[in-house]
């Protein structure tokens, strides 16, 4: 049985090295939405140490009021501590409905607050909404492999709790002033949940630029046939001032990096431009990619879903177009 006394769209805030992660922010955007159709505030859930001047960021993203829990365990990502940290806020706040990003850290702490407070988790969903007869939210995420699109929902108990991908939302429209609530919230004795202790921390060094922030993105797939053969691609990205990305099969075939992959499985994409290479266009795949700005597709096979959702299409082999535009791109910008 629902009691009444939960309340509010809870987002968290996640932060790494004190920098908040991109979802956040579009979590927020869609927190405000939410609440908006609930009648209720958002607020941001911002754990960590000495990040109190986050604060400010997540109010201009929308946040009615952001609750921090500071403490020196929350330096770096725990498992432990963290989701202590969270489950205490849930269970003192009460939050109706709480979002986190479908991120490595969103799928670690998100399935654990949720079985400590005896609730329910959709992940990695890709649209939310609240049902009007009833006010339960509507969380909507790929299934049977991206087949179809199944609608959960959370009906007899609280908060409701999603996990969200991230480049799925969009961040709202920032606020001018800054005036939000800013709370502080101490749990006791967390050090006692710290059962492991970081030695060093070894980040990956990656000179190539994410693709989720690309504004151009050229996309290989099945269809390139080699690892050798995305050189092109490769050098068309330079010329236009974008990347290079991949579908799964590239990705599985060991052309690219798993950090390069679009789709269900890998990242949501919103460039300005996305040229997809050699690639069918599965459902999986276009989940990835569908809200591009423009979509161009070059293809052997006239038949390949990809040119459905293409705003132009190239029935012909990528290896042997991509070089004739490289070279009609170059020659252009020298007239």
């Amino acid at each position: 049985m629902i009691q009444k006394e939960y309340k509010g769209v809870f987002v968290y805030a996640q932060q790494v090295d004190k920098k908040v992660s991109r979802v956040t922010f579009e979590l927020l955007g869609k927190g405000v939405e939410l609440a908006a159709a609930l009648n209720t505030e958002v607020t941001a859930v911002l754990l960590g140490s000495q990040i109190e001047y986050l604060a400010a960021e997540l109010v201009r993203y929308g946040a009615d009021r952001v609750i921090i829990v500071d403490h020196p365990v929350l330096e770096t990502y725990m498992t432990e501590p963290y989701t202590a940290a969270l489950t205490a806020v849930v269970e003192t706040y009460k939050p109706e409905i709480l979002l986190y990003g479908a991120t490595a850290i969103g799928r670690d702490l998100a399935p654990r607050v949720s079985a400590r407070v005896h609730t329910g988790l959709t992940a990695d969903c890709t649209k939310l909404e609240i049902q009007e007869e009833t006010n339960h939210l509507m969380m909507t995420r790929p299934a049977f492999g991206g087949n179809i699109m199944a609608t959960i929902l959370c009906p007899e108990h609280r908060p409701q709790m999603a996990t969200v991908r991230p480049g799925v939302m969009q961040c709202t429209k920032l606020r001018e002033d800054t005036e939000g609530k800013i709370e502080f919230y101490q749990v006791n004795e967390l050090e006692n949940s710290k059962n492991v202790e970081i030695l060093e921390i070894i980040k990956k060094v990656n000179e190539r630029m994410d693709i989720m922030d690309a504004k151009v993105l050229i996309s290989g797939g099945r269809g390139m046939g080699s690892a050798e053969n995305f050189a092109v691609l490769e050098e068309l990205a330079e010329v236009l001032g974008g990347t290079v990305a991949a579908s799964r099969a590239a990705v599985d075939a060991g052309w690219q990096e798993k950090d390069r992959q679009v789709g269900q499985t890998g990242k949501t994409v919103r460039p300005n431009l996305y040229i997809a290479c050699g690639i069918s266009g599965a459902i999986q795949h276009l989940a990835g990619m569908e809200e591009s700005d423009i979509i161009i597709a070059v293809n052997k096979d006239e038949t390949a879903p990809i040119f459905e959702i293409a705003d132009y299409g190239v029935v012909g082999d990528a290896g042997k177009i991509i070089p004739l535009l490289i070279k009609q791109i170059k020659e252009q910008a020298y007239l």
